[in-house]
């Protein structure tokens, strides 16, 4: 009798498992924003799958709408290598091979012919290679969350007209994703594509419309920046419409820029290809490749910080296969992590992760002086929403004062420092200025402490303060901004940030006293030299020989002015000079 009660309690507990799994099968957590079907223009009720795919791609694929080679397109030429960064633009298809494979086929030759088996084997690890082991998950598993997924997929392909009615997919190979879904074979020389953005958006359609639909909610209210930026939608087009990139000679260098900018044109820069893991997507170290170094060191701030103590010394134990939504409830997560926070908006998650930007990718003068705004009040409510995940609601109000307050401050040193170097530019007393400032190669335009003279210089252009300014605005105060804002007190304070600031803004303003004063006894000995019947040397030349502020300097002006002096008093007694 105990015996069959237990029988019937494991058998009650078993449906009641698969009960919850059907109910909660339907993913909830996705989230395409209704401005992404109003820029669209289509009806966010009573839009299939095929018409959503269709807009997204036009627009996606359209030069117009940041495809392609941008604005400086005559300026560059694309390398060999871009073909991989940006396959949308630039892919083509190998020569050597001409021969056509079935989907078998591409697996046996790069797995047993040595061909490429490290992709074979990363393939082999993911959801692709096995949906049928997907379908029988039990509901108690993490990765349940998937089979909704896949049935979502296929809703998106039969729409697509890719899988039949009732057709279903066992798995996704080489050559679903390298020539076409369903396709039977395809030619190495002429069906071959490099996956790309659109072709994931296939199978996952509201992922792509998700990160998509960036550029639809960075619509900044007073125009501090271009709308639909920063992002990762629209990352390939900030690249390659930065006069400076696209006027670099060192195009191996460019391509540095170019790595990390692929987020737009791909998908695998977040979800390494061929395993496509969600799981690794997830940890923080999925984001260091390009979020990190001195002009956004946001994965070192975060490691400094408290949530990245947590997260280093309980991470390991967490259930990074669980989905987001349920990474705290039911992965044991004690810490956030980037996609934690960044990936959720008012409680849901999704691939757009810059609904509660505020700052952009540095701060401006026109973002500060407008945070009461609406649109960035709504966006702090949103962010302390997200950090009432784990603190109170006064204090991340608190915090945010911090923020804001830090920022400010760092903005106003950095602006003061940019008036004086202005200043010294208008003036023309930069050195060099007038005999050795070379300008900057097409398109860039000439000004002091451009971003430019971070990449390239020539003789006097960037002098070193100007240098010392672009590190003030492109590094120092983005790290003070990034810090702050991830915890990080000597992220943002002491060993990086405000200290390093207060370091370039002290030498901006020693220099400007020593050119100033330069500029002052050069005139004296001008005035001078003009009241007199001889030149004692020429200034031109004095400029290019002593060193500008120096001592050495400084003691030959000063002696030459005695000597001068000395001479005027011997031709107005009537001796002989």
């Amino acid at each position: 009798m105990c015996s069959t009660k237990k029988r019937n309690l494991l058998i009650a507990s078993k449906l009641l498992l698969v009960l919850i799994g059907i109910l909660t099968l339907s993913p909830t957590w996705g989230d395409i924003p209704k401005e992404t079907y109003k820029a669209l223009g289509l009806n966010e009720e009573s839009a299939s799958p095929k018409q959503l795919y269709d807009k997204l791609v036009d627009r996606y694929t359209d030069p117009k709408q940041g495809a392609g080679k941008g604005k400086f397109a005559d300026k560059w030429e694309p390398m060999s290598i871009d073909q991989y960064f940006n396959p949308l633009s630039f892919y083509k298809p190998p020569t050597t091979e001409t021969h056509a494979s079935t989907g078998q086929e591409c697996i046996t030759c790069h797995e047993d012919r040595d061909e490429t088996p490290g992709a074979v084997a990363a393939w082999r690890k993911s959801t692709h290679s096995n949906l049928t082991a997907l379908r029988n998950l039990p509901p108690d598993d993490p990765r349940y969350y998937k089979k909704a997924l896949l049935e979502e997929a296929e809703k998106n392909l039969r729409s697509l007209g890719k899988l039949d009615k009732h057709e279903q997919l066992n798995q996704v190979s080489c050559i679903d994703c390298h020539v076409g879904i369903g396709a039977k074979k395809g030619k190495h020389d002429k069906d071959l594509r490099m996956p790309d953005a659109a072709v994931c958006g296939q199978c996952h359609l509201k992922q792509f419309a998700e990160r998509e639909s960036e550029r639809d909610t960075m619509d900044w209210p007073q125009d501090q920046w271009p709308d639909g930026r920063p992002s990762h939608a629209l990352g390939y087009q900030a690249n390659v419409e930065l006069a400076t990139w696209a006027a670099i000679e060192e195009r191996e260098i460019a391509s540095g820029c170019t790595m990390c900018h692929v987020n737009a044109p791909k998908c695998d820069t977040c979800h390494s290809r061929h395993q496509f893991s969600a799981a690794e997507a997830r940890k923080p170290e999925a984001c260091a490749t390009c979020h990190n170094g001195v002009d956004h060191n946001e994965y070192e701030q975060f490691l400094l910080s408290k949530h990245g103590t947590v997260y280093q010394a309980h991470g390991d134990g967490w259930d990074w296969e669980q989905p987001l939504e349920k990474a705290i409830e039911k992965g044991g997560q004690t810490g956030p992590t980037c996609a934690l926070c960044h990936m959720e908006y008012k409680g849901k998650f999704g691939h757009n992760v810059v609904r509660k930007v505020r700052w952009a990718f540095n701060p401006t003068p026109a973002i500060a002086d407008n945070l009461n705004h609406k649109w960035f009040k709504e966006r702090e409510e949103a962010w302390i929403d997200t950090c009432d995940t784990c603190h109170s609601p006064k204090f991340a109000k608190s915090y945010f004062e911090i923020i804001d307050g830090s920022i400010k401050q760092g903005i106003a040193k950095e602006q003061e420092a940019k008036a004086v170097l202005t200043k010294l530019y208008d003036d023309g007393l930069l050195p060099g200025q007038k005999t050795n400032r070379p300008k900057p190669p097409e398109p860039i335009e000439d000004a002091p402490g451009g971003f430019f003279q971070l990449f390239w210089a020539k003789g006097n252009n960037p002098t070193t303060i100007e240098r010392d300014h672009a590190q003030m605005w492109e590094h120092d105060l983005i790290k003070l901004y990034k810090g702050v804002t991830h915890g990080s007190p000597g992220g943002y304070t002491y060993t990086e940030g405000w200290s390093p600031l207060i370091g370039d803004y002290a030498r901006i303003m020693d220099e400007d006293t020593k050119l100033r004063d330069m500029a002052a006894l050069k005139k004296r000995v001008a005035d001078l030299e003009a009241s007199s019947k001889h030149s004692m040397f020429n200034l031109d030349t004095f400029e290019k020989k002593a060193s500008i502020g120096g001592l050495g300097g400084g003691l030959l002006l000063a002696g030459s002015l005695a000597m001068i002096g000395v001479r005027r008093r011997k031709e107005q007694s009537g001796e002989e000079a």
